[in-house]
């Protein structure tokens, strides 16, 4: 028997402007095959910017 958790990954969220990895969350694998995207506050740029999944 399969857990719950293992459709659900984590995943870490790098700052486009900057390049820093700010943020760790998770995705359903399942569900979102492709890199997420999320705008997010970046406090080293002190402004909201993209944060794409890195591997």
């Amino acid at each position: 028997m399969a857990k719950s958790s293992d459709k659900r990954i984590a995943v870490t969220l790098e700052c486009q402007v900057c390049r820093r990895r700010n943020y760790i969350t998770t995705k359903n694998k399942v569900n979102d095959r492709e890199r997420i995207e999320m705008k997010k506050y970046c406090r080293w740029d002190r402004s909201h910017t993209v944060h794409k999944e890195t591997r």
